[in-house]
């Protein structure tokens, strides 16, 4: 099941987030964050253990995908599929989604070109040593 974050749900995200990037905890209040208008975050849930999540800002028509996390022990099992399609789902026509990938992240860059993400420009040393990709996707009308 997807649902927004809920505040049970911090414990686990910052598990999860702690993999992604060691400062994670530091650089997401979910107090704070979740009262702001732009800011969102959808977990999905199985038998009430979140196993992944995403996070992602709204502003003037463009979506920006912070972060998608899933437990390393439930990867290939499409969560960050499905977590990133119910946001392509429920966005309006006019949506531009932006991110950044770490070039290296191949698994991910594919299920982004999957969803009709598409390179747009790279950003050296964006990630310590490696760069990064910058993807646009827009919203085309169903």
């Amino acid at each position: 099941m997807i649902r927004k974050i809920e505040q049970k749900d911090y414990k686990k995200i910052y598990e999860l987030g702690s993999m992604l990037h060691e400062n994670f905890e530091d650089t997401y209040n979910f107090d704070e964050l979740l009262t702001k208008s732009y800011f969102h975050g959808l977990v999905y849930e199985e038998q009430g253990v979140v196993l992944g999540f995403i996070l992602y800002s709204v502003l003037e028509h463009m979506i920006d995908i912070l972060d998608i996390v899933v437990d390393p022990q439930k990867r290939h099992q499409k969560i960050g599929s499905l977590l990133l399609d119910e946001v392509i789902t429920n966005a309006h026509k006019e949506d531009k989604f932006y991110l950044e990938v770490n070039v290296n992240n191949q698994i991910a860059i594919d299920m982004y070109e999957k969803f009709g993400f598409k390179k747009i420009h790279t950003r050296k040393k964006y990630y310590g040593e490696d760069d990064a990709y910058v993807m646009e996707r827009v919203n085309e009308d169903e």
